[in-house]
Parts: C-alpha cells; structure tokens; sequence
C-alpha cells in the first residue's frame, strides 16, 4: 500500500503526458469549421456550395461552443440564416463532439420539415460529415427513425412541443429550441421547461433558444433575452462612423416612394442608401449591453441588416405599408419577423358605449363603394340562428353589415331554408355589379347539432358554405381539419378576438347603424386576462358575467371565412364597376329574400 502511494504522483504525471500527447490540436471555431466543411445543396440555399457566414452570424455560431456558456438565446427576424446554424451545430456534434442532443420544434410537421428539407440536405451535400445521420452509423443495433437518429458516440432527437410526453425518456447535453414562442403550454407543462430539465444531470449542458417573438407580455423568447447579456448588432455610419443598432425608426422613404427606402443615422442625422449596407454589415460589432450576466448570451437581430435581396429596405418599406393597410392582423406579422418585436397589446376590452357611437349610414341596403367582399359568421342556438353580415375592402378593413336572427327550431327544416335564402341573396353594388356572400362559416362545436349543420354546409360546399369548430389558444385564425372524410375548419377564436381588440383600438374596423344595442353589449361580452400556466404568463378571454356573446362569436367566424376567400381584390373591383349580372350559383337560383324582416321579431 505504502508503495503504491509513492508511485500514483508518478503515475499521474505519466498518464497527463500521455494525453498531452493524444490530445488533438484546438478545435476551429464553430463559425470556422463551418465553413471549412458543410456545403449547402440549392433545395436549402438560394446560394449553393460552401457555408458562407454573414458577419453577425460568426458570433453567434461561435456562442453555440463556447465552453464559458451555458445559454444563447436569440430574438430573431426571418430571412437571417438560423435554422442553417443550428444544423451546422448538429453536424458539429455528430463529426467532433458527440453528445446527446435534442431539438425542440412547436410541430411534428415542422420537425420532419427541418429534418427532410435542411438537415439531410446538408449531410447529404458536405462529404465530411455524409453517412453520419444515416442507418449504417446507428450503434447496438439501434434502428434510425425520422425524427430519432444516432451517430457514433451521440444522438438526435427532434421532437414537437405539443409531444411533452416524448420528453420524459431524454437526458441530453445539448437542447436546442426553435421557434420557442410558437411552443404551447399543455395539459403536462411547459415543453420548453419539460425539455430543459432532461440537460439537469450534465454539468456541461447548453441550452439554446431562438424565435420569432409574437407577443410581448408572453413572449418566451423576450423572457429568455431579457435574463442574457442582451447583445445588439450595431453597424457605423459611413459618415460619422458612430455605432448603431439599425431599427425600422432609423428607415425613412420620400412621401409615396418606398423603393427609396434610405438609412438615417440618428447620430448625425445623414442619409445612407441600402447600397453601403453590405459595408456597413461587414464593419458591423456584437455589443452587450448587459455585460454583467455571466454564461448567457443573448443576441437580437432583426431584418433590417439581411444581405439577402428580399430583405432590401425598399422591399421591406413596401411591405410595411401593405401591412398597415392590412390592419393589426397583417401588421402583427411585419413587427414580428421583419422586426423581430414582441406585439403590444394595449386594448384589454373594449367599451360597448364607445363602439356604439362610431356607427355609421351604411348597411345591406346601402353597401359602401369600398366593399368588395361580403363574409357570413352564423352561430347556432337550439332556437335560432344569429347571422352576422361582414363587408371587406380591397385593404382588408371589415365593416359591420348587418346582424339579424333567424328564430326556429334548428332541427326544423324550415329554419335552414331561412339561412339557405340568406346564402342566395344579392345585392347591388354602387359600382353597377352585384355582390352575394363570398364565404360562410357556421358553427357546429355543441355536438347537439353537428350532425344538422354538416349535411346543410356538405349540400352547400361548391357555395363556400363550411361547418367550423373553435379552437382556443394560439392557433390560425382558420384552417381545415385533418381528420379525412370531412370538411370541417377550424377556427383560432382566440387569435381572431385578439386580432378584433386590435382592430378597435386602431378604429380599423367599422359598424353599421342597423346594429341594435344588444349587438354592441355581445360583441363586447368578452375581455383578456393573463394567468400564469406552470410558470409561463399565458393569455386568455373570459366572458364578462351576465353577457352573451352570439354577436362577437358571429363576427369571430365571419373573419375566419374571409381567409378563405381567395378572390383578387383588383379583379373584384372590375367585376363590380359592370352592371352585368352575376353569373348563377350553379343549381342554386340567385333570389331576394325577405329573411332579414321575418327575422327581426
């Protein structure tokens, strides 16, 4: 015993030799080994061939590997090359340094589509990492799936957020999340929490994180940035060289023109055109703004620095003014992934007495000169049918029609062909033409009368009339089901009461005269709230206590059809300035109906 004392210093100081000697030389960079090694095939990148990194993503590739880091987390816009970082990082791991590694996505859709259309891709194309994601390299007789695949010393796994039961079998050392803020809470948790306590049991682990944010009170993303060192891209102004995070308020444009689309240096207050960007960006620095936080990098980055040719501040400009005419639900977007800015929502409710006072002369029987396109939400009650009239404009702006009640029994047939008149209606336009309703949604989730609402909207479907079923929390304002055999849509009520508040407070949304009282005091039956769901603030409506809510359930369903109107608003408008008369609606005759006075009882 005492002899082996003395040898183990010996021993020790042998074996530490002998690894200095077997260690390899420093590893590249990540940014460096990229392009070094990983091409990009065309089906991935509008430039093929070797990875070429703009500059502001060789820091923040770099931050993938960093040692001293344990979290990077990017608030990001679109067209910014993330989703190729992270595969690069992937390939880092499979050819350098095994590791367990998960990668967290919102969809099992959006899974396969990042496996099928960017990582095999890029496998496939690099010759130096081909073969690592592929069967043959699966150990102990492993089997690869899809979404689960193994590499010499490691593996991956792709999972979507709404699977957090797929989360319980993984302990990983490298999580990667994508698209963070488009991930759900569900009944078991948070995914992304669920997910980062399988990195607890590796002392090395990295968490990173990167989105789009949507909206600022519950983005994760923001959260997540907010709790870094919070770095910020800043470009120098060509001509006082001072350092400056490029933001939609530093772009200006001459009165009418956005092609001209220039940067305006708020240190000096001078005009730079998008052809000195491509400089500008290769002068460019990271810097932190919150350097005290230890081992959590945060980067922000928005469009406006993108090389790309689709990214070019005229192009951006452009459509940033389509997307104000558009109203919130088109100009959401633009500040999400152009700007890369959480949503401010203002608006909590809205006050019927207000809304009340701004109506205006017009209605079915005296339709605006603006409206091209007409929209029916109808909601279904055991004893008649609320029926909500929406007129559009060629730059999406709803107004408020008319509202009328069918009163029936909804098992009785006689209360449908009441709806069926409604549907076959027309009227005349100011132009000369001649509208009909455009698309209808009726509503079919109380089980009591799906069966009814089906057959009536199955007879109906070359008519654009469907059955609809809400659907809370952050979901499409409409989209079709997927259960085969049916042509059910499915309506995101939540994502369309949002979109309503927004458009109130932005007066982007306007009501006729005709509208009782009553119409007001239900469209206003409902408010936002925020509770916190294991940990994260999540938004949600709930109805005020006393109120019904058949007329803002009316109108949620009446914008859902509107996304299924793919009619081109400059044609329409051409159509309506003829008197001609509209084309028949195949076996159904084109009749005036006098379903709105019987309804008014």
């Amino acid at each position: 015993m005492e002899s082996d004392a003395l040898w183990r210093p010996a021993l020790a100081r042998l074996r530490a030799d002998a690894l200095g000697v077997l260690r390899p030389p420093p590893r590249l960079r990540l940014s460096e080994w990229m392009e070094s090694t990983l091409k990009l095939p065309d089906t991935v990148s509008a430039i093929p061939g070797p990875v070429r990194l703009f500059p502001y993503q060789r820091e923040i590739a770099d931050a993938l590997t960093d040692p001293t880091l344990e979290r990077v987390t990017l608030v990001k816009s679109v067209r910014l090359g993330f989703t190729t970082l992270l595969s690069g990082l992937i390939a880092h791991h499979a050819a350098n340094d095994p590791a367990q590694v998960l990668a967290l996505l919102p969809t099992e859709a959006d899974c396969r589509r990042y496996v099928v259309d960017d990582l095999e891709p890029l496998f496939a194309a690099s010759p130096k990492v081909a073969g690592l994601l592929s069967a043959d390299a699966a150990e102990g007789g492993g089997r690869n799936t899809l979404l689960a695949r193994r590499y010499p010393g490691g593996s991956l796994k792709v999972v979507p957020g709404r699977a957090p039961r797929n989360l319980r079998s993984h302990n990983v050392r490298v999580l990667l999340v994508d698209e963070a803020d488009g991930i759900e809470v569900t009944a078991e948790g948070d995914p992304v929490l669920l997910a980062e306590r399988r990195t607890l049991s590796f002392p090395d682990r990295k968490i990173i994180i990167g989105s789009t944010p949507t909206f600022e009170a519950t983005s994760v993303v923001l959260r997540q940035y907010g709790q870094s060192d919070r770095r910020v891209f800043e470009v120098p102004c060509p001509h006082c060289g001072g350092f400056t995070e490029i933001l939609w308020e530093h772009i200006r444009w001459p009165e009418s023109q956005p092609e001209k689309a220039a940067f305006v240096c708020p240190h000096c207050d001078r005009t730079t055109e998008e052809r000195h960007k491509a400089d500008m960006v290769e002068a460019a620095r990271w810097r932190a703004t919150a350097p005290e936080v230890q081992g959590h990098a945060g980067f922000r980055l928005n469009a406006l620095i993108s090389p790309l040719a689709n990214a070019r501040w005229g192009i951006l400009a452009r459509e940033f003014l389509a997307a104000k005419r558009g109203g919130p639900e088109t100009l959401q977007p633009f500040v999400n992934t152009i700007l890369a800015q959480g949503w401010r929502e203002d608006a909590e409710e809205i006050d019927e007495t207000d809304l009340a006072a701004r109506v205006e002369p017009f209605g079915l029987d005296a339709i605006p000169a603006e409206v091209l396109f007409i929209t029916l939400g109808v909601d279904v009650q055991p004893d008649r049918l609320e029926c909500t009239f929406l007129g559009w404009t060629a730059e999406g702006v709803p107004l408020v029609l008319a509202h009328s009640v069918i009163y029936g029994d909804v098992q009785a047939d006689t209360t449908w062909a009441e709806l069926d008149d409604a549907l076959k209606t027309t009227w005349p336009h100011p132009n000369g033409g001649t509208l009909r309703v455009d698309c209808a949604l009726i509503d079919s989730g109380d089980g009591n009368t799906t069966e009814r609402v089906t057959a009536f909207c199955k007879a109906r479907r070359h008519l654009r009339v469907f059955a609809c079923k809400g659907d809370d929390g952050n979901r499409p304002p409409v989209q079709a089901s997927k259960t085969r055999g049916t042509s059910l849509m499915i309506v995101g009520v939540d994502t369309i009461k949002a979109q309503l508040l927004a458009r109130v407070a932005a007066r982007s949304i306007r009501f006729s005269a005709s509208l009782e009282s009553v119409w007001f005091e239900q469209f206003t039956a409902e408010r936002r709230r925020t509770r916190y769901t294991h940990g994260r603030p999540v938004r949600y409506f709930e109805r005020v206590p006393g109120r019904r809510a058949e007329a803002l359930d009316c109108v949620v369903y009446a914008v859902a059809a509107r996304g299924l109107v793919q009619a081109d608003p400059a044609r329409r408008a051409e159509e309506l300035a003829s008197a001609a008369a509209p084309k028949p609606l195949q076996s159904f005759e084109t009749i005036r109906s006098d379903w709105m006075s019987r309804g008014r009882r």
